[in-house]
């Protein structure tokens, strides 16, 4: 079972960024999916979650109006969808699969993580 996030970068203000991760099978189907997202010093923020099928979504609210959260269940793969970037959206991003709650402990499978660097 594995996540594999990918798409981070070194962006300036004001540009966008789409982040995938891609699953294997099992740890996909039928799960919800979720961004987290954690920088320096800080704990782990709650981004953004979709349903299996894409009709519950929620954001943080460091997301919302900025981030579109998506998935297509045909390629396994999760995207978020990161306009207006701003530099405290500095962090390692984090997708995970589980019950599509704001929480971390309701999310049984994590990627690795990429970096999103946004300068000013």
């Amino acid at each position: 079972v594995q996540l594999q996030a990918s798409g981070g970068g070194l962006v300036q203000a004001g540009d966008s960024l789409r982040l995938s991760c891609v699953a294997s099978g099992r740890a996909f189907s039928s799960r919800a999916m979720g961004w987290f997202r954690q920088a320096p010093g800080k704990e782990r923020e709650f981004v953004a979650s979709i349903s299996w099928t894409g009709g519950h979504i929620y954001y943080g609210d460091s997301a919302k109006g900025r981030f579109t959260i998506s998935r297509d269940n045909f390629k396994n793969t999760v995207y978020l969808q990161m306009n207006s970037l701003k530099p405290e959206d500095t962090a390692i991003y984090y997708c995970a699969a589980g019950v599509g709650s704001s929480l971390e402990y309701d999310y049984d499978y994590w990627g690795q993580g990429t970096q999103v660097t946004v300068s000013s």
